[in-house]
This record gives structure tokens, sequence and C-alpha cells, in this order.
């Protein structure tokens, strides 16, 4: 299936935590002990699966969508505290660049209305020239070639390493989201005890592989729902020719400088349509879930709320251990861990009916029969 692994957000930002309160070798061990880590807890997450029917993925995937327009959204605005945050130019070309994105879907047709994405982002980094606002791109080497352990010999921590490797486990839930809901787009059967596994495998070897070159987690890129989506470019062998032409952007600096040029704001107004597709498709999904039943509206609601938190209120966790605050903090993982959990309480404990399977083949219906009797 098409996916794109890049360095994640908040693993990122863990290793920078790490590097600062220990150094930079421990933080490149650390991606090493996860990816043993999440190696290993990999059987057990497998069995896991059989908790995840599609209320509780649903569920996963509406958060994944709103917690990634969270962070498109700050893209636009910058971050609170900071100076320019809320700065009115940064909405305006925001809303310019979205507005230009719907006109090429509107107005195009065939192969030129799938790319109508990459344009609006084109468009609107040309009116950002035209009001002075492009980035400076400065000067330097046309081609730079990574090099190994850039940031020194590995220092393994196990203690240092406890906060990525919660990231890490929180990465494997919305894998298993995002494997659900890509397979739905391209019209893939998924069986999740074999294909969420894959997804996990590839974000674990290239973790691996980019933490000789000094990266943190390389994790699956939310992107990949929202374009493949709206773009309706769902081929492996397209995904992976953008991956030879990402490769060669960073290789290339010249382009990596005018690509670094580009207004956070202007990228912000692509990035908060393309995000927004995530939580529509977890609407999608939930939309074929039983809402008749109590316990399916119990399970969205309490697990919404709970992941929406960290989400609506930076720093809810502040005062909590560090240790938990990578866990509670994480929108993503709080709704994974409480929706599997009321589902077990409400469809797995003796006395409760059966769960529903993880991917079901085609909606139930229940018989004339059933219904009277139930």
């Amino acid at each position: 299936m098409p996916f794109v692994m890049l360095q994640g957000g908040a693993p990122l930002v863990v290793f920078i935590a790490i590097a600062k309160q220990y150094e930079l070798r421990v933080a490149t061990g650390a991606v090493f002990i996860t990816v043993a880590a999440m190696l290993l807890f990999l059987p057990i997450f497998v069995q896991l699966l059989r908790f995840f029917p599609k209320v509780v993925l649903g569920t996963l995937i509406v958060i994944i969508g709103i917690n990634v327009v969270s962070v498109a959204a700050k893209l636009v605005t910058g971050a609170p505290g900071t100076p320019g945050f809320g700065a009115v130019k940064g909405f305006g070309l925001a809303l310019a660049t979205t507005i230009l994105m719907v006109i090429f879907w509107r107005l195009l047709r065939g192969a030129w209305r799938q790319v109508a994405v990459l344009l609006g982002l084109v468009a609107g980094a040309l009116l950002s020239v035209a009001l002075g606002e492009f980035g400076h791109v400065g000067g330097g080497s046309v081609v730079s070639v990574p090099s190994v352990f850039p940031l020194g010999s590995p220092v393994f921590n196990l203690a240092a390493a406890v906060p990525l490797i919660a990231v890490g486990m929180a990465t494997m839930a919305e894998a298993t989201g995002q494997t659900a809901i890509v397979g739905d787009i391209v019209g893939k059967e998924i069986t999740p005890r074999r294909d969420v596994p894959r997804l996990i495998i590839a974000d674990i070897l290239t973790s691996g592989v980019g933490a000789f070159f000094g990266t943190s987690l390389l994790v699956t890129s939310g992107e990949n729902v929202g374009l493949v989506q709206i773009s309706g470019v769902r081929s492996r062998f397209v995904t992976a020719t953008a991956g030879v032409f990402l490769i060669g952007v960073g290789l290339f600096t010249p382009v990596a400088r005018l690509i670094n040029g580009i207004p956070s704001a202007v990228v912000g107004g692509v990035a908060l349509t393309v995000y927004a597709v995530i939580t529509v498709m977890g609407v999608k999904m939930l939309s074929t879930v039983d809402f008749t039943e109590h316990s399916n509206v119990i399970i969205v609601s309490v697990s919404i709320g709970v992941g929406l938190l960290p989400i609506v209120v930076t720093g809810a966790y502040a005062q909590f251990p560090a240790a938990l605050q990578n866990i509670l903090g994480s929108g993503v993982a709080m709704t994974a861990i409480s929706a599997v959990l009321l589902n077990i309480v409400f469809n797995h404990l003796p006395g409760r009916k059966k769960a529903a399977p993880a991917v079901e083949p085609a909606p139930y219906i229940r018989s004339e029969t059933e219904s009277l009797s139930r």
C-alpha cells in the first residue's frame, strides 16, 4: 500500500529532550533501544489487534486526524507565546493557499486535478514571493551526503530511552488506524494480524536505518491518508518513485533550501485540508457502526473525550511524573487505550456479547426475525 515514513513530530521532540537532559549520543542510543523494544513488543501487540473492531479503529482515526490538524494549525498561527503568534498575514497566506487549491480542484480535470494539492502549494509560495514573505534561501554546497553517526557513537541508557519507547508504542496504535483506513481507500481487504505488523516493521526498519544517520524515530506519515484520498493516486510504484525524488531533494541542497523558504502558513493552508481528510475517513468508518447499541456510543464518546483533552489543552499533564507525560499527553495513545479497554469491558468480559471482528467483510444487517427477537 502507499505509505511514506518520515521523522515524526512527537518522536523528534522527545529525541531533543533526551539530548538536552543527557547528550546527543544518548539520544541516538535511545532510538536503537526503542527500535529493539518495538520489535520485541510486536508479537504481543499483534495478539491485541482482536480488540480493535471498527468502533475502536474509527474512533482512533478521528483523533489521529484532529491531532494532526492541530499541528497544521500551529503552522498557520505560530506557537503560542512566540513573536508573530496569530499574525493576520499568516491567516491571509493560509486562506489564499486553500482557496487556490480549491479552485484547482474545481477547474482542472484528469491528472492535473490529481496534483491540485501541489499546485495550491506552488501558487501559495509564488504569492508569498510577490508579497515579500518568502524565506531567505541562502547559499551553500550543491550536494550534501549524510554521514554515519553525525552526532557521535551511540550511548545506550535504558532509563533515558523510556520516554521514546512510550512514544514508539503509541505510534504502533497509530499505524493500526492508518493501515485500516488506507486499505479502505485503495480497496484492499485488510487482515489486521497480517497487514498491521507489516507496516509497523517498515517503521521499525526505517527508524533503525535512520538512527545511523542521526534521526529520531521515522513513522508512517499521516499525510498518506489525505493525499491518497484527495489525489486518487493509489499506486505503490508511484509512491516508491516519490520516495526516490525525496531522497534526491535531501541530497540536492539547493532544492531543499528553496522548499525551506516556503512560509509555514502556506504549508499550513494545504495541510489543514489534507489532514482533515483523515478525520472525515474516520467518521466514514464510524458510520458503519451500529450506534443503536448503547455500548458503542459510550466507547466512542468517552474515548474521544479522553483523547481530545491533551490536544485542546497543551501541557494538561505537566504536573504528572515525566514518565507518564509521554503517554497521557498523546491524544492518539489515550484514545487507543481508552477505546480498547472499553471494548473489552463491553464486548469481551464474561456475560457480554461477542465483539465484532476487527474488519468486517460487509455491514451487518439484522434479519426481521432477529430484530423482532431483540
